[in-house]
């Protein structure tokens, strides 16, 4: 099957890119000469042997815990943030927790989280689910308060219920604001594992890449890196396709 020019353009650009971004690895591990930075090739040579290991099986615990904590966040986050938007007296009187309680680093609460829940995955998909669910949140809400209100009444005039309005307008509009939260989530939620995974744990990437820092195998260690990298570009590419299949809308 032909593939259409724009597709084409698309394939060349990710290979060009892919390709700058190992010339300039490449060029500054000469430049620094030091163990601490491999060649390009040793580290997906190391990626490829690790696979073949234990670093499939700590990818998938990772991949695991993003995926639960972004599905949960949406779950909580996408409702109550189309709730707030649609219902302005509600949303007054809850500003105020959400100004004081969203500018906090959730990422503090880690210990408490660890002694409360155990270090198993619970402790980490409730601090991924806490820090992603406040910019689901916020982005939702500011979606369904800007609305067009010429939408909601042409649909009320049509005898529209509020369960209608949720599902077909509401919904619908905050639709590409949600995508876009989750990718900008995705993002945090990743950094925010990785801090998770290298405290009082063995499993998780996270885990994988500090152990081999502490092993001093540089080559497993950007293995490590190269893979939780891949990870979430595959989920911001899922997440990218996804607002492309669901907002259709958005590209006329």
């Amino acid at each position: 099957m032909r593939l259409m020019p724009n597709k084409q353009q698309g394939l060349f650009t990710f290979a060009y890119t892919v390709l700058g971004l190992f010339m300039g690895w490449w060029m500054l591990a000469l430049v620094l000469d030091s163990p601490a930075v491999p060649l390009p090739w040793d580290a997906v040579k190391s990626l490829g042997e690790s696979l073949r290991g234990d670093l499939l099986f700590h990818l998938g615990v990772s991949l695991y815990r993003v995926l639960v904590s972004l599905i949960l966040a949406t779950v909580l986050a996408v409702p109550l943030g189309i709730f707030l938007g649609k219902n302005p007296a509600l949303d007054n009187k809850a500003a105020p927790l959400v100004y004081l309680t969203y500018p906090i680093p959730k990422v503090v609460l880690m210990p408490v989280f660890l002694i409360l829940l155990g270090i198993g995955d619970a402790s980490k998909i409730v601090l991924i689910t806490l820090i992603t669910f406040y910019q689901i949140l916020v982005t939702t809400r500011d979606a369904a308060k800007n609305l067009e209100k010429g939408y909601v009444s042409s649909v009320k005039s049509l005898g529209a219920t509020s369960f209608d309005l949720y599902r077909h307008v509401y919904f619908p509009a905050c639709l590409p604001a949600i995508l876009t939260s989750l990718r900008l989530g995705l993002g945090t939620a990743l950094a925010v594992l990785f801090l998770a995974e290298t405290y009082a744990t063995q499993e998780g990437i996270g885990f994988f890449i500090m152990d081999s820092l502490s092993r001093m195998n540089y080559e497993e260690m950007f293995a490590g890196i190269i893979a939780m990298s891949l990870m979430g570009f595959f989920l911001y590419l899922l997440l990218d396709q996804g607002e492309k299949v669901l907002c259709v809308w958005t590209r006329l």
